[in-house]
């Protein structure tokens, strides 16, 4: 399966972000109180099984189901037309979109499944991301877990218009991770090959780097330990540290991640480095 150079990038053109994320835990409750507490947000119940968690431009929904798997993730468009035009090339590839209900989309927002089973929404919010108190941390991008990623980045980025910004290979030339954009930030989804499936980690833009320091003042607070960083990122050069949530979700807080307008893709090589220019890296698999 070779990527293909020319596909048109409707997603990106379509200004489409990361509004919101629906995760399964086996005690949503408590991950999603976990949620309130350590990423500053509200938590209220959505409905009999699931918890949202609110707060300044981010969303986050705990479900009941297994540990580290997605329920859903949602992208919404600039407009309705993007939106549209994301629709139409979906039927054209074969996807078969489904009508997808929520209250935080519009009418109009659909669903599709990526080669792992994952569910991906596209819609319009009227209202734009969360509103809130509480440090700044907007849902920026989600990462997954996958044993085919090269299949992943075939159905994103030739099925559905999302922009390859970067790869990194092993030493045999195969693919190890992939990072794709739908907007002009660097990755608002990647994928990581791994041994399973699932969700990798998802992460909360800071916006500037001494954002960081206020983040890790606050864990520290609460007495929970980074797991990685602070450290930079060589794909997207962004700066990071990451916590892991009680379920053993990875949960990144990101700084000053790098915006691509027009340039070709990067491959990077299966090494420490590449993860974190600064120090030392959590590689998925060996290097």
């Amino acid at each position: 399966m070779t990527p293909n150079k020319t596909a048109p990038l409707t997603t990106v053109r379509a200004g489409t972000y990361l509004h919101h994320l629906l995760v399964f835990s086996p005690e949503p409750e408590r991950l999603a109180r976990f949620y309130g507490d350590a990423m500053d947000m509200t938590v209220s119940q959505y409905d009999a099984k699931t918890w949202l968690c609110t707060g300044p431009e981010r969303y986050f929904l705990v479900g009941s189901g297994p540990a580290r798997a997605l329920g859903h993730a949602a992208f919404a468009c600039r407009d309705r037309e993007g939106l549209e035009d994301i629709r139409t090339r979906s039927e054209q590839e074969g996807l078969q979109p489904k009508p997808f209900a929520s209250s935080f989309l519009a009418d109009g927002a659909f669903s599709v499944r990526d080669p792992d089973g994952n569910t991906i929404v596209f819609g319009f919010s009227e209202t734009g991301p969360a509103r809130g108190h509480g440090l700044k941390g907007r849902l920026q991008h989600l990462t997954l877990a996958t044993q085919n990623v090269r299949a992943i980045e075939h159905f994103y980025a030739d099925k559905l218009g999302f922009g390859v910004s970067d790869r990194v290979l092993n030493t045999k030339g195969e693919i190890t991770t992939c990072f794709m954009r739908s907007n002009h930030e660097h990755h608002t989804l990647a994928c990581f090959y791994q041994e399973r499936q699932g969700v990798d980690h998802y992460s909360f833009e800071a916006g500037e780097w001494t954002a960081i320091r206020d983040w890790c003042d606050r864990f520290a607070e609460r007495n929970i330990p980074l797991i990685w960083g602070p450290g930079r990122h060589g794909p997207g050069n962004n700066i990071f540290i990451f916590i892991e949530d009680p379920d053993g979700n990875w949960v990144e807080v990101s700084a000053e991640i790098e915006v691509v307008y027009d340039r070709p893709t990067r491959e990077w090589p299966h090494a420490e480095r590449t993860l974190n220019l600064w120090g030392r890296a959590i590689m998925r698999t060996p290097v």
